[in-house]
């Protein structure tokens, strides 16, 4: 009896698992392979290398100003001992100072005159003022007034020079409370009445006959009472400089 025909054996296919026997226990494991990115995402040779050059001239030359300036304010410092003006209350007087309760309220007329000592320290620069305004006020903290305000005209202080700046001011007819009124009064008979003047104005440096640029300045002479003056006492003022620079 003929024997049936053999069936071909059939070939498996690339990549193909036996069931029977796991990956992990054959030891085979796939291939990984890496993500394909698109072309945006390389980035060229030369561009990184333009961006390192690009990065390192700008270190150098940061490095470079600084150094300039540095060296710069340290020769400036040396050769000319910059020092800061100075500003002194020298007299405050009140020609007039009355405090009137109507039926409407409480009001305040005065005027005053007051003296301010400034100085230049320095034996090589002058200083440059351009109009300044004086805004005065009297009383402190919840009770401060305002008692007036003026304009004094630019002035150059030469080396090693004193001026005296006389701002004179006005109130009238300034609505307080009826408290505070009488607070007021009774400072000014007592001479413990605060008064504080605030300049500002714009502070230019002369050196070596040049100009150097102006630089915004304020001036604060606060809590000022005719008994510390009477006293001979002449208190000295705060200048405030680059809003964040106080020198006392």
């Amino acid at each position: 009896m003929a024997e049936p025909p053999l069936k071909p054996v059939l070939q498996k296919p690339p990549g193909y698992r036996d069931p029977n026997f796991p990956a992990a226990q054959s030891g085979f494991r796939p291939p990984s392979r890496k993500p394909v990115l698109p072309p945006s995402f390389h980035q060229r040779k030369g561009e990184s290398r333009f961006c390192r050059v690009c990065c390192c001239s700008f270190c150098v030359f940061l490095s470079v100003l600084i150094l300039l300036v540095v060296t710069g304010s340290m020769v400036f410092y040396f050769l000319f001992d910059p020092k800061f003006p100075g500003f002194h209350v020298q007299s405050i007087r009140m020609s007039r100072f009355n405090v009137t309760k109507k039926p409407d309220g409480t009001y305040l007329d005065a005027a005053m005159t007051t003296r301010l000592e400034v100085k230049n320290p320095n034996v090589k620069m002058t200083y440059y003022y351009s109009d300044t305004e004086f805004d005065v006020s009297v009383g402190e903290g919840g009770d401060e007034t305002p008692a007036g305000t003026t304009v004094v005209t630019g002035f150059t202080m030469g080396k090693q020079s004193t001026t005296s700046l006389k701002v004179e001011t006005k109130a009238s007819n300034m609505l307080v409370a009826d408290d505070v009124g009488n607070r007021l009064r009774t400072g000014h008979r007592s001479k413990t009445l605060a008064v504080n003047v605030e300049a500002r104005t714009k502070l230019g440096l002369g050196v070596a006959g040049m100009k150097i640029g102006r630089v915004a300045v304020t001036v604060k002479c606060d809590g000022i009472t005719m008994k510390q003056l009477d006293g001979g006492d002449m208190p000295k003022c705060v200048i405030n400089m680059l809003k964040w620079l106080n020198i006392h």
